[in-house]
């Protein structure tokens, strides 16, 4: 463990580091029954109860543990591709259970899975093998409009957003019920290093996040951001991204401007003054993600050429896509995925190439800007080339597929597996985190938030 100054956080990391060695991601049957299970065993400390169902039909069930003034609010599954939160989740509320004066002085309110539906499509690679090429042939992600999420009511300038999901609407009920003080909402990355978005600059608390990171010898995130419009707080340290922002940026580059996909529920629990988090963790490490080194690249032909790249790897999959397209179940959630992504995605390489043209020529590309940028490219065609064979199989299997799909298929499967076999070529180059570490950041991290907002409370 990494020195720290003592006090708070301190004890925060030593219980963080006594999660326990953890083999697999749990799906929702084993999410259910473990949280289940303690409510049985604790029905004086734990309070269970439905909060809504999901579109397919598995109910939505939050436990409650703990006694106020303050009210935490956790959940879990709100990009179903991203299970660390669940075990954060199981965590906490077993902490809870066994340790009297953690569940002093809070109420916390934990979600296990907020998406049953898209969780299920992600379980073919939960229990392993770890690596690139198993887990993206299992990927799923759901629509943005689908996304627990990014599907919160949204209205700004032309854009307008009202189609909330029951699984929203259940965490919207919530968040104006209890008013939570914080609220974090456990997502994680795939590969790189650690970074966090907040809602509120706090003070001191840029440097405990980093301290945790260092604590479990994890590597910053010091390459491109996700998203050009993350504006930084500290190193690898983001102010939580607004739809209003990307709107924003996008008109400024002239760009068609965001309206597929809703609010964040931060920004909907802001109302509330709550103070929310985002910490990211990767499933893989690399040791260009915090490397600051120049190189002799300038970064703007790394941006213009990283867009050209994934210009041309959607063109690909969009071409296949629309061969198939006809004869893919509409209610499939991965067509209706692959459906929503593509167009989506598309506008992102000139709005690269607008933003290269904006950069001074002169300034180079760091070792881990140059690394980012490409394996961003590498992520989306493994990602939703993964979801696009996905589908074209899937309706093949059923045994009525029309003799039309099945030349598109082949030649997606070819292509693919092009892909796979580059992804698999660094495997060597990747070290792979173990499971306790990633859940001990995030749980150090939303234990550490609750202390830095009561500090900033006085």
């Amino acid at each position: 463990m990494a020195a720290t100054n003592g006090g708070p956080l301190q004890a925060i990391l030593e219980r963080a580091h006594r999660v326990p060695d953890l083999a697999h991601f749990p799906g929702v049957d084993e999410i259910t029954a473990r949280l289940d299970a303690l409510t049985e065993k604790h029905p004086d400390l734990v309070t269970r109860r439905r909060i809504g169902t999901s579109r397919l039909g598995d109910p939505i069930t939050m436990y409650s543990i703990g006694t106020g003034p303050d009210e935490g609010l956790v959940y879990a599954g709100v990009h179903p591709n991203e299970p660390i939160g669940f075990w954060t989740a199981i965590h906490l509320a077993e902490d809870l259970c066994a340790d009297e004066k953690l569940r002093t002085g809070c109420r916390w309110h934990i979600i296990g899975c907020i998406d049953p539906d898209g969780t299920r499509l992600n379980e073919g690679w939960f229990d392993g093998p770890f690596n690139r090429v198993h887990y993206t042939a299992n990927f799923y992600r759901p629509a943005p409009a689908e996304q627990v999420e990014w599907s919160f009511p949204f209205q700004y300038k032309d854009a307008y957003f009202d189609q909330v999901m029951p699984e929203t609407f259940a965490l919207m009920r919530v968040i104006d019920e209890i008013r939570p003080t914080v609220a974090v909402s456990l997502h994680n990355t795939e590969l790189g290093g650690v970074y966090y978005y907040v809602t509120k600059e706090l003070g001191g608390f840029i440097d405990e996040l980093h301290a945790i990171a260092a604590s479990f010898e994890l590597p910053l995130d010091l390459g491109e951001p996700e998203t050009p419009v993350a504006r930084a707080l500290g190193p690898a340290v983001y102010e939580m991204i607004s739809s209003k922002a990307t709107y924003d940026y996008a008109e400024a580059l002239g760009l068609p401007t965001p309206n597929e996909s809703g609010s964040s529920s931060a920004a909907y629990a802001e109302r509330h003054g709550t103070v929310s988090l985002v910490a990211e963790l990767p499933y893989w490490t690399h040791p260009a993600a915090d490397d600051q080194s120049p190189t002799d690249s300038s970064y703007q032909q790394v941006l213009a050429a990283a867009a050209d790249e994934l210009e041309s790897n959607l063109r690909v999959l969009d071409e296949v896509f629309q061969e198939a397209r006809p004869y893919l179940s509409d209610d499939s959630q991965l067509v209706r995925g692959i459906a929503s992504f593509l167009p989506y995605l598309l506008r992102r390489p000139d709005r690269e190439r607008r933003r290269a043209a904006e950069i001074d020529p002169a300034r180079r590309a760091t070792v881990a800007e140059v690394f980012g940028l490409r394996d961003v490219n590498r992520s989306f065609r493994l990602r939703y080339g993964g979801m696009l064979v996905r589908a074209l199989d899937g309706e093949i299997a059923r045994g009525s597929a029309a003799a039309a799909l099945h030349p598109p298929a082949r030649r997606l499967r070819e292509i693919y597996g092009e892909w796979q076999e580059e992804a698999a070529s660094l495997d060597e180059e990747l070290r792979t985190v173990p499971i306790k570490d990633l859940v001990g950041v995030q749980y150090a991290a939303t234990l550490a938030l609750l202390d830095a907002v009561r500090r900033e409370a006085g």
